[in-house]
């Protein structure tokens, strides 16, 4: 895999919003610098995302120095918010975790998220990820972190398994939904250049100057079949997932990636597996 290389980069800086293709991005221990650092919670403190508001896909945001936010929505006015000051924190329940943030200072930002969705929502931030939600234990080193990305701090996919995956739904019944595009899957690190299912073997690598040890294979849900440019939902890619990548009663596509060291990715480094 000699021509293997990183053939784009994505950060999200609100979990289940609309990322960006930067050209290059720090990458701390627990994920790329700014990589799902907010996120929208309910009522009761649970973490919103597009498994309950498939909307969340038209709506975007960027990062402002310093780590805050301008967001954007169809028929929303934009909106910049701040990162907050650590005054208050209020609970947030993350699938098993319990995690303390910081909620925006401006009312005007949780105003705006809740009209856009039509529901009340707040929208909150992870002030320090060095500590407040570690990595899941069973699949953890001692120390590791993670932002409010799903469970680990990077996502990797690559370019030949969604090529396979798509010939594969070409096959199927619902061969009218594809092909699918790369953001039904909210990568990080998308890897050009390797033969198609290669990462499934893969246990620790090198992006540029970067090392990274492969956590654990990543089990997809309803969130991969919303279409990313409409927040409407089919049936792909799940169904030929679960008839051709079915394991240990998971529908796998992609590998959750933790940091060995800190650096800096860019689009066009070499990808070297090491193990």
């Amino acid at each position: 895999m000699g021509n293997a290389h990183l053939h784009s980069i994505h950060v999200h800086p609100v979990k289940a919003v609309r990322g960006l293709a930067p050209r290059e991005a720090a990458v701390e221990p627990w994920g790329l610098a700014g990589d799902r650092r907010w996120v929208l919670i309910d009522d009761g403190g649970k973490v919103v995302t597009q498994r309950q508001q498939p909307r969340l896909a038209l709506a975007a945001a960027a990062l402002r120095p310093g780590g805050g936010l301008r967001l954007s929505a169809p028929g929303m006015p934009p909106l910049t918010v701040p990162v907050p000051r650590p005054v208050v924190t209020v609970p947030v329940e993350i699938f098993r975790d319990k995690v303390e943030a910081i909620p925006a200072e401006d009312e005007a930002a949780h105003a705006w998220c809740s009209s856009y969705l039509g529901t009340d929502v707040r929208l909150v931030y992870m002030d320090d990820p060095a500590t407040r939600r570690p990595v899941a234990p069973e699949y953890a080193r001692p120390g590791e972190t993670v932002s409010f990305a799903d469970g680990f701090p990077l996502l990797l996919t690559t370019t030949a398994s969604l090529d396979a995956l798509n010939s594969l739904i070409a096959q199927g019944e619902y061969a009218a939904e594809g092909p699918l595009p790369m953001n039904r899957f909210r990568p990080n690190a998308v890897v050009a250049g390797t033969p198609a299912w290669a990462e499934d073997d893969w246990s620790r690598l090198a992006i540029g100057e970067v090392f990274f040890r492969v956590a654990k294979t990543c089990g997809r849900c309803v969130v991969t079949t919303t279409d990313q440019g409409t927040g409407e939902r089919g049936r792909e890619p799940l169904f030929s997932l679960g008839r051709h990548r079915r394991l240990d009663g998971k529908l796998v596509f992609g590998q959750n990636l933790v940091p060995l060291s800190p650096g800096t990715i860019r689009v066009g480094d070499p990808v070297r597996i090491l193990e």
